[in-house]
């Protein structure tokens, strides 16, 4: 990287992090509000704040008057490179696991944490700022590069079909939402809710967000509950009126490593004779297994590994008894044999299935023109001829669009903190992505 560069970097960075705080103070996680905007106040706020940081660098920006997505743009050229980020962010979940509150950005031994810092806020403006530091230095674009901000990733994708209805389509892209240094491959996503009559008598309900394993059920304090938890060697903290069961927050993409809340507390609630469907379903389905296999066997291909099950959320009202669970197919299944069996198996335990949400699996092939030309900046600037493109369970904007892949922005073995307490990004790995990101914007202007 020329050392032009490398100094208008340094420079810049200083900004990058003071925008950065704009942006994560803001708690943009969807919410039903009184507002006349689609996904609530604060998410309408960041976009506007985006958009203003945008205008504030000098690009040329417009604001969907629905308020589904904005986008900031700058150069001139039929060609036109799309980089899809997101401003909505999860949930922050139980604010106790953090250090530090959520939407109150701190840097502490060379890490800056905030929800959002590394999903989706962080990357995005990162490239944003890579394509700053290059026009500062004086590159002359000889294409257009559109930054294409939605509102509805983290839930149901209602903005990008809004922007796909109204505007133009990028030539190619990429969306900095996942790592480096490419993926090439993403799974099918499956949302759907299991609906059951309630007769166990119980209320309740837990967890955040479908594409999060639940970190924690706050249920009633219970002698025999503590009993059998106990037993289970399930973790759990005694509060003055409450139990609260310690699940640990992952991603539902890799949900065999986190712990799943819900289903401990279910378990513990099914072996203590509190009979439901779904302590039933979960206990003989999921307790004991990383993929669900008495349901489905195992489901699995060369490309894209494992089926992923997740129960995310969790609710007993006084007529039904409800799961929410969100499925990482693998890119050679067919959905509709996933739904059929699961539709079937739910039945046995009376449920019926409902879907929430599908978005389709992709495959871009290694040898095309936009992955050969993001891998050779990526290991130009790393170095790192040993890290190859991998396949993902995750959901990223790279859907949305054809000729577009998720590209970086975590460093090979540096631990995604996505959707957990304490989410954060290390400053030095937010350098050199910046840098990676200048040198493909560089490889797309020739």
């Amino acid at each position: 990287m020329e050392k032009i560069y490398c100094e208008k970097l340094e420079e810049n960075f200083i900004e990058f992090l003071g925008n950065l705080d704009r942006l994560i103070s803001i708690p943009s996680y969807y919410q039903e509000d009184k507002s006349v905007y689609p996904f609530g106040e604060n998410i309408q706020k960041v976009l506007e704040e985006m958009l203003s940081i945008c205008k504030e660098l000098g690009f040329k920006t417009y604001i969907d008057p629905e308020g589904y997505y904005g986008y900031a743009e700058v150069g001139e050229g039929d060609k036109l490179v799309g980089v899809l980020g997101h401003l909505d962010v999860v949930p922050p979940g139980n604010l106790e696991k953090w250090d530090n509150p959520p939407f109150s950005p701190v840097i502490k031994d060379g890490k800056y944490y905030g929800r959002g810092s590394q999903d989706d806020k962080g990357p995005t403006l990162a490239a944003i700022y890579a394509l700053k530091t290059l026009l500062d230095s004086g590159l002359k674009l000889n294409y257009r590069v559109r930054f294409i901000f939605g509102t509805d990733e983290e839930n149901l994708w209602r903005d990008m079909p809004k922007y796909i209805e109204k505007e133009e389509m990028p030539t190619i892209g990429f969306t900095p939402d996942s790592k480096f240094p490419l993926i090439y491959s993403e799974k099918g996503l499956l949302q759907c809710k299991l609906v059951g009559k309630n007769e166990s008598g119980m209320l309740f309900k837990g967890g955040d967000a479908f594409n999060s394993v639940p970190s924690n059920m706050i249920v009633p304090k219970d002698e025999e509950l503590k009993r059998v938890l106990t037993e289970l060697n399930y973790e759990f903290e005694e509060k003055e009126n409450d139990i609260e069961i310690i699940g640990k927050s992952v991603h539902a993409q890799v949900a065999e490593t986190g712990i799943n809340a819900i289903n401990r507390y279910m378990h513990a609630l099914t072996l203590l004779g509190k009979e439901s469907k779904s302590g039933k379903f979960i206990s003989e389905n999921l307790i004991g297994f990383d993929f669900a296999e008495p349901i489905f066997g195992l489901i699995k291909d060369e490309h894209s590994g494992e089926l992923k099950f997740n129960v995310g959320k969790i609710e007993f009202t006084e007529n039904e008894e409800i799961l929410g669970i969100d499925m990482r197919i693998p890119v050679t299944y067919d959905k509709e044999e996933i739904v059929k069996t699961l539709s079937e198996k739910a039945k046995e335990y009376g449920f019926e299935y409902r879907q929430h949400d599908y978005l389709k699996s992709i495959y871009v092939p290694l040898d095309s023109e936009l992955i050969t030309t993001l891998m050779s900046a990526y290991q130009e600037v790393t170095g790192d001829m040993e890290s190859q493109p991998v396949a993902s369970g995750g959901a990223t904007y790279a859907r949305a669009m054809e000729n577009c892949v998720a590209f970086g922005c975590v460093l090979p073995g540096r631990p995604k903190t996505e959707h957990q307490p304490n989410e954060y990004i290390v400053l030095d790995d937010m350098k050199q992505a910046m840098k990676i990101y200048m040198k493909a914007f560089e490889k797309f202007n020739k």
